[in-house]
């Protein structure tokens, strides 16, 4: 699959790389700040789906529906190999937006990972799953007391950065890059030349080095 050469891809040229080749394309900001996960080590990429958080309301509880509708909302009903589940933070990053439980529901479901702007319970079992998980670090307190799904399928805000359904995202240690769809091709092929670019560069710095008086 594309999508899968592009991961490999993605994860020899590091986030650092993306980000420079995303700013020669865009003047938007793309990068989102280095996040926590329970496998440092797992990065993440694919397309983005969506789900937004907003804080907990009581005289709204009785309209909102459980995680299943928003999570099967947003990836169309049936879960779709290869995307990546993102959940806005609703204004609390502080705040657990789910856990093992939660998310067993993705496990087997094909998806390259789950991108919360929030706080996850359970690493140990996020650990086990069958994707990549980052978020703004581990909980122990459940969070549905502070924020709430809303909606689904809508560009949500992470970290400071717009993400839209589609878009692609990647997250390494060192961080993440949000890519707009239609630039993924363009963004990949500069950041191949800057890659080859810093390569080069390391060389000539390394032979100026060796010589003597260098």
């Amino acid at each position: 699959m594309e999508d899968d050469a592009l991961a490999a891809r993605a994860a020899r040229l590091g986030c650092a790389t993306l980000v420079d080749a995303v700013g020669r394309v865009h003047g938007h900001r793309a990068h989102i700040p280095a996040m926590s996960s329970p496998d440092p080590l797992r990065p993440l990429f694919g397309p983005a789906a969506t789900i937004s958080y907003l804080p907990f309301r009581d005289d709204l509880a009785g309209t909102v529906r459980d995680f299943k509708h928003y999570f099967y909302g947003a990836l169309e009903q049936e879960p779709a190999v290869g995307q990546v589940l993102v959940l806005s933070s609703g204004g609390h990053p502080e705040v657990s937006h789910g856990g093992g439980t939660k998310l067993a529901r993705a496990d087997g479901a094909g998806l390259a990972g789950v991108l919360a702007d929030g706080r996850l319970r359970d690493f140990d079992q996020l650990r086990g799953y069958s994707f990549a998980t980052w978020c703004t670090g581990e909980a122990v307190r459940w969070g549905g007391d502070t924020v709430m799904p809303f909606a689904y399928g809508v560009a949500v805000e992470v970290c400071g950065v717009c993400v839209k359904p589609g878009d692609y995202v990647h997250m390494d240690s060192a961080g993440g890059v949000v890519i707009p769809s239609a630039s993924l091709h363009r963004v990949f092929a500069i950041a191949e030349d800057i890659a080859a670019e810093e390569a080069e560069a390391a060389g000539d710095i390394r032979s100026e080095n060796a010589q003597p008086g260098g």
